[in-house]
């Protein structure tokens, strides 16, 4: 289908369609971000700033709304959904906060006379690519450093999610940011390709799966282009030791089944010591079982639909497939039309191809492993690296072990964590930069040296 549509998850009723840019609707977008751009570039800090914290703000005034449209649009359960609005809002808020250090010189020690300094510069127009699963975090995370840095933003937003990104759009534009420096287009992937090759446009960010990634990276790269990939992820849930066996437990649920299992860095794996591994399968099933599966409008619904038909049925093709290979089903594996069942596997091993793949959606494996060793070996047994969790009552443990895990984060004793000062990103197959914290405002800057002699 080439229209942007809300499909509602929950009924697979089609409740709106958007038709998707024509050329001259793309053309018209990069003449704007970067006409844009000559301006705001010149812009001052406190201008920038202030702009950015009306954004937040508005995500606040708007959050009924802006809440609504993506349970509309991807089944998230409406608790989340705030949730979401919240995050975006403290996330967009941070970099207004930090405007000011984002831009400020950085003095270098020199070994000759004179000075010299690092001057961040914005460096133009750049790309955004992003997914339905957080329509308003990812956005936010990706635009709000580099408005602040002076960047102008094109956004291609997921084709199931029109409404959240034109809100985003509006919202941009009712703060008072000049037209095109933030452009919302509903562009095919054809016209997204077209948009990479355009030499004002610097550098484009992706969020989304390994083959949406390594297309756009390779159009980047032919390009010229500097390019920021947030792909996919198998996180690990280690448990070594703990006092609190319930809290363990609660916190790997409440991780996994975050926004309904569709997360990039919810544990997928959860991989524990020999001595607790009955007892947590035993808790962790029966709070899989518990979990209300329904309306994602609905006050008492903990896990809505996935975010389409085709989602929930290649969740349920894997896990079956998995069963087919001598997995052990031990609790879900049913589906209705996009909803599916929590579900907990176990058994799997490294011939099965569940072993090497991304469960997307409320699905879960769980290791029975016999050391600390053991553990880490199977963590790092994955083309995977974005997050990880260690549970364990031991801190030189707990140090030691993160040091050995691959992945760009590790969470120790701790879940849904993530907070707009901590940077978020992964290694190996799971991307290539950094988004969240300080570090977001590195990745499309031109960090000028400026050498005098006097």
């Amino acid at each position: 289908m080439s229209d942007y549509a809300v499909v509602n998850p929950a009924t697979g009723q089609t409740l709106a369609t958007y038709p998707t840019a024509t050329d001259a609707d793309v053309a018209n977008a990069l003449d704007a971000a970067a006409s844009a751009y000559a301006s705001w570039r010149e812009t001052s800090v406190d201008e920038r700033a202030a702009l950015i914290r009306r954004v937040a703000e508005l995500h606040r005034e708007r959050r009924d709304e802006l809440a609504a449209i993506i349970v509309r649009e991807m089944g998230k359960p409406l608790f989340a959904a705030y949730a979401e609005v919240d995050f975006a809002a403290d996330i967009t808020e941070f970099y207004a906060d930090n405007a000011a250090k984002i831009n400020a010189d950085q003095p270098l020690d020199i070994l000759a006379e004179g000075t010299a300094v690092i001057r961040k510069a914005p460096i133009g127009v750049l790309l955004g690519i992003m997914p339905w699963n957080f329509p308003y975090y990812q956005v936010a995370r990706f635009a709000a450093p580099n408005l602040v840095l002076g960047n102008t933003i094109i956004l291609k937003h997921a084709p199931q999610c029109p409404e959240s990104a034109a809100a985003i759009e509006k919202m941009y534009l009712d703060a008072g940011f000049p037209v095109g420096a933030y452009v919302n287009v509903y562009a095919t992937n054809e016209q997204a390709a077209t948009i990479i090759a355009d030499p004002r446009v610097q550098g484009v960010s992706v969020t989304g799966s390994e083959r949406a990634g390594a297309a756009v990276a390779e159009l980047a790269g032919r390009n010229l282009k500097k390019v920021a990939l947030e792909l996919g992820g198998s996180d690990p849930f280690i448990l070594l030791s703990t006092d609190d066996i319930d809290a363990a437990v609660a916190g790997a649920v409440d991780a996994r089944l975050d926004n309904n299992g569709q997360s990039c860095n919810a544990p997928k794996r959860f991989i524990v010591v020999d001595g607790l591994y009955d007892a947590f399968l035993e808790k962790f099933t029966d709070a899989m079982k518990a979990q209300v599966v329904g309306d994602p409008f609905a006050d008492d619904t903990t896990v809505g639909p996935l975010s389409s038909l085709p989602a929930a049925e290649r969740l349920a093709a894997q896990v079956d497939h998995a069963v087919a290979q001598g997995a052990t089903l031990v609790t879900g594996g049913t589906r209705d039309g996009a909803f599916y069942a929590p579900t907990v596997l176990t058994d799997v091993t490294p011939d099965m191809d569940v072993y090497r793949e991304e469960l997307f959606g409320p699905a879960s494996v769980v290791y029975r492993v016999a050391d600390e060793d053991a553990a880490v070996k199977l963590a790092n047994d994955t083309s995977f690296g974005l997050g990880s969790y260690v549970y364990t009552t031991d801190p030189a443990q707990a140090d030691r072990v993160a040091n050995k895990i691959d992945a760009g984060m590790v969470y120790v004793n701790v879940t849904l964590a993530d907070s707009p000062e901590l940077p978020f990103g992964g290694v190996k197959r799971s991307g290539t930069s950094r988004e969240m914290g300080l570090l977001a405002a590195d990745e499309f800057v031109n960090k000028k040296l400026i050498r005098a002699a006097v």
